[in-house]
């Protein structure tokens, strides 16, 4: 970034940094500009990755006042293949480019300054397919999946603990947790009797990452789990399939070693270590010098449904962009339907 004393004449910024397209429909971009000093004038326009068109591909504008801000709504439409990649607002004034956004930081405990960093959002196209409609969400620790999944096209109802019962979740394609459910919802532990009767009648239930310390109930699944301290943070560790054929890997969406790319901060955390021979194993992964890991991604039926514990970093990957990440999540999601 660029400290920055002195605002420039112009600075843009897009709200969302992560957009997520999963079929050929345009979304409504807005980008704003904001003037640094009086009666400034330009032409707006998005830098693109090829193949991605935007409307109207640029915009005239005039800010009379200093700090004076007008945001500019742009049709964004990508193409019709799998594609990522940055989309940039970029002004013209007096024929100077200016492709900065205007942060301010304030904090108690350091001196207030304003920097600029390049104005830009991620743009991800997704040829991913999915079945089911309608998830259930219930919020842990925090995280930002609900969103991630509303972008490609769920309908996510997030739920409170007094909602969980078998009658009212059979309206649901699925029940997920988010991470740290099980550390942070102490009503959990009365819950689970429920959840496992909505998984027999023929639900899905995913659960991601629970550290082993200050657990609401040791019995947060249908068979048992035993959590660890075992992590793989390195984005880059090899990904071994375990269960090539297993339906998790191959429907609706078929999972290869490209969906394992481009991922962020690290592979997951707090696999389980030792759990019930009714789970499958589909991954095994290792930061180097490490012994592998199986306990990534563990899948067991249970009565109609299944279960699914999975300390993979989708909370991370998903609000990201990561294609193959969504692909695997929506995967996870469509199991048994």
């Amino acid at each position: 970034y660029q400290p920055f004393d002195v605002l420039p004449e112009i600075t843009t910024a897009i709200k969302d940094k992560v957009l997520i397209f999963s079929d050929n429909s345009p979304i409504s971009v807005p980008v704003s500009v904001r003037a640094g000093k009086d009666n400034v004038a330009g032409t707006l326009t998005l830098a693109l990755p090829a193949g991605w068109a935007a409307n109207p591909p640029s915009t005239e504008f005039r800010l009379d006042n200093q700090g004076e801000t007008k945001t500019f709504m742009i049709q964004v439409t990508p193409p019709k293949h799998q594609s990522e990649g940055y989309i940039e607002p970029r002004v013209i004034v007096e024929g100077k480019s200016y492709e900065k956004e205007l942060i301010a930081i304030d904090y108690d405990h350091i001196p207030y300054q304003n920097v600029l960093v390049t104005s830009k959002a991620k743009v991800v196209k997704l040829n991913i397919a999915k079945k089911g409609t309608r998830i259930a969400y219930v919020d842990g620790a925090g995280d930002a999946i609900p969103e991630s999944l509303r972008q490609i096209g769920y309908e996510v109802v997030v739920l409170t603990t007094d909602q969980i019962n078998a009658e009212y979740l059979n309206d649901f394609d699925a029940l997920v947790f988010g991470i740290r459910a099980y550390n942070v919802l102490s009503d959990l532990q009365f819950k689970q009797e429920q959840i496992n009767t909505y998984v027999a009648n023929g639900g899905t239930v995913l659960l991601q990452y629970n550290t082993s310390r200050r657990l609401v109930t040791q019995t947060f699944s249908p068979y048992p789990i035993t959590l660890s301290r075992e992590r793989v943070t390195d984005e880059f560790a090899a990904v071994r399939v375990l269960k090539p054929k297993h339906q998790v890997l191959n429907s609706p969406n078929k999972i290869t070693q490209a969906d394992f790319d481009g991922w962020v901060q690290e592979r997951g955390l707090y696999f389980p270590s030792e759990w019930d021979d009714k789970y499958a194993a589909i991954l095994s992964m290792n930061d180097t010098g490490a012994d592998p890991s199986d306990g990534s991604l563990l899948v067991a039926s249970h009565g109609k449904g299944h279960y699914i514990y999975t300390g993979i970093s989708f909370f991370r990957e998903l609000p990201a962009g990561v294609p193959g990440a969504y692909r695997l999540f929506a995967n996870l999601l469509s199991i048994g339907k």
